[in-house]
Order: C-alpha cells, then structure tokens, then sequence
C-alpha cells in the first residue's frame, strides 16, 4: 500500500531501454522481455511476470504473444452513464514473465490497486446524486474521526479520495500486517494529530474512511457494491474481495516477504478497503481499461478522477499520473503487501495498459519499474 513514486526523477538509460535514435511506433520484440527478466536478476523478486495491451493496432511481431479477439464490454444500466467502453480493440497481448512459480492466469494479491476501485465507486454513488464529493466527513459518519486534533466536520470525501485530508496512515503502526476491522484502523488513527490539511499526504486511512462511507450511504459493504458495480458488470472471473480469507484462490503461486518467508496465506485485514482485493493480470488490465475507456463513470466524473489539482500534480482520485521521458502520460497505481507487488498504467483514453508484479513485497532496484514503463509507452525503433 505504498505512496506512488516519483518516477521522473530516476533516470533511464538509453542502453537499457535499448533505444534508437530513430523514433517509430514499432516495438523491438526482446525489449520488455528482457526488463521483466532484470526484476528477477536485479530487482530481487523470485518471479516476475507482464501483461501488456495495446489496441492501437498491431506491435510488430514478439515473443511471447498471442492475438485477442476484439471485444465490447457492455454494463448494466444504472452503472454506466454513457456508452460502454470497447475494450481491447484490435488489440495484441504480451505476456513475459521470469523465475519460476507464476504463471499468467494466477491470482495475486494486488494491494493499494484497490483504491482505484474505491474510488470508483465512490464517483459512481456521486453520479447517481447519492453523496456529493463535497459532503464532510462527518456528516455520513458522525462521531468517528475526531480527537488528537482530528476534526471530521473539517474533512471531506474529496479529501479522503485525493489523500489531502492529513489523517495519519494507520499501517504504520500495524506495519501492514496485523488484521484490524475498519473502525479499529480509524481509531488508531486518530491518536496521532493530522498533517498539514489539503497537502498531499499518502494514507491508507483514507481508504478505510471511504470504505464506511459506501456501506452507510448504500447498505452494502464496499466488496458488495464493486462486485455488483464493476466486477460482474467487466467479466473479471479472477477479481474479489476475500474479506478475512486467508488464503488465494487457484491458480496462485507463492508470495515471499522481504526476508524471505513464505507469506502466500495472509488475513486481508491488515489492508481492508485501502488493499483488500485480490485479482489477475488480465483483470487488472480490462478494469483500467473500460475505467479509463469511459465504460465505468460518466465523462465528467472521470475528467475528476483524472483531476490533480486538489493534490498539486501528485494524485487524482484513486489514480496517479506519470510523465515518462517521451513525454506521455500514463495512469494507474501500484500496490504494495506483504508477499506482494503490482504496478498497472494505461494510456489516458485506456487503450494501451500494461500491468507487472512481482511476487515479493518490493523490487530492489528502483529504476526498473520507470524502465519498463517507458520501455512499453514510449515510441521506438523496429
């Protein structure tokens, strides 16, 4: 559940990028391979693994690949506003993956990746006029965030979605890995004072927040309302919420913490609404892509979520931007949990979205994860 990471700010090199010169749309076919491979030899990770989609049309021939049907995924009415997103239009895929013990249609567990479908719905529940992203904080759970200097009549759900509300970040006294229900996480909390409100500040208490909010705005629990809103409605088979479930659905491999220990059956507690969800490559792929594609919120909803002013350029709402050396921006979030790591960005309009993890809880080298989003966004030679 980590903070998004200044990107720009490491430098890619040319040879490892494995650039020419002469720019072009065609994509030299070892190129992410040959990344994915590093995230195991110098990234540290056990296993690594890549999907990547880009329905812009053909990438030129690589290994690794195979051609997907075109395809429209079509939402219930009442959870799409506008027409539904066509996803994955003529569209190539490319798998890579290095070390052993992941295989592409294994479930992991994609950590702060949860945010995004949060945020979601949250935007979803605004479009149907259910709460207004200007509501304070107290006024859908009154009572719960005060003391310490913490005041929720001062604090909006913008606030909470944007990580400017200045709520201290609970996972750093449970360290991500002790189970804890929703209010027990605020309540611990809140015995900390805030950090400087409408600053952008990085906190999983945000997400917990919002996470009452939707059970107390619709009845429902948050994994309830995104099942009903986003999973059934995009076909994502491999895409839930386990709750307490400690262990992953099959096909999984294993998760490794940092030390080394085997840490595939964990209580999803230690995360809840902030972390909780656990999924596929190829789900996390088609979420961002009908997200961003417009298939999920109406077009004004969505240019709010894309929105970075309230964070000054750091984050939208559930998803943050990064500028890469080419000059594209892309979208998406990561995630970080024990056992676990995940990055997935897309192309503003969601038609070329790549997602990668790794089977432990960080990747060693920092520069590599820039790497290999410039090595799949960025024009470049055949």
């Amino acid at each position: 559940m980590p903070t998004p990471r200044t990107l720009l700010a490491i430098p890619v090199s040319l040879a490892l990028l494995c650039l020419s010169p002469v720019p072009s749309r065609a994509h030299p076919a070892t190129t992410t391979n040959a990344l994915v491979t590093l995230l195991v030899t110098r990234g540290g990770a056990p296993a690594a693994a890549l999907l990547a989609q880009d329905g812009t049309g053909p990438r030129g021939n690589r290994t690794g690949t195979d051609q997907t049907r075109a395809g429209t995924t079509h939402v219930p009415t009442g959870t799409v506003y506008a027409q539904a997103a066509t996803v994955y239009a003529q569209a190539r895929t490319v798998y890579a993956q290095a070390g052993t013990g992941i295989t592409r249609a294994d479930h992991f567990r994609a950590g702060s990746i949860t945010k995004t479908f949060i945020a979601t719905v949250i935007l979803q529940l605004a479009a149907e006029h259910r709460l207004s992203l200007s509501d304070t904080v107290e006024r859908h759970l009154p009572g719960l965030v005060h003391g310490a200097g913490n005041d929720g009549r001062a604090l909006t759900l913008r606030s909470l979605l944007t990580h400017t509300s200045g709520l201290y970040d609970f996972t750093a006294l449970t360290g991500g890995t002790i189970p804890v229900s929703p209010t027990e996480a605020v309540r611990m909390a809140l015995t900390h004072p805030p950090a400087d409100r409408g600053r952008f500040s990085y906190s999983n208490t945000n997400y917990v927040l919002l996470g009452l909010v939707i059970r107390q705005v619709t009845g429902n629990s948050y994994a309830t309302e995104a099942e009903r809103r986003i999973i059934a409605p995009l076909g994502l088979t491999g895409t839930s919420f386990p709750g307490s479930r400690t262990a992953l659905p099959t096909p999984h491999g294993r998760a490794y913490a940092t030390d080394g220990s085997d840490v595939t059956a964990l209580d999803p507690r230690v995360a809840g609404a902030a972390g909780e969800l656990v999924t596929t490559l190829t789900d996390l792929n088609r979420f961002y892509s009908a997200l961003l594609g417009g298939g999920l919120l109406p077009s004004r909803r969505l240019r709010e979520m894309l929105n970075t002013r309230t964070a000054h350029g750091s984050y939208g709402m559930g998803l943050f931007p990064v500028k890469l050396p080419c000059g594209i921006t892309v979208w998406g979030h990561n995630g970080r949990i024990s056992g676990s790591y995940v990055r997935t960005a897309a192309t503003v309009d969601g038609r070329h979205v790549l997602t990668f993890r790794v089977n432990t809880s960080e990747v060693a080298d920092p520069s590599l994860e820039p790497a290999l989003l410039a090595a799949e966004f960025c024009p470049r030679t055949s």
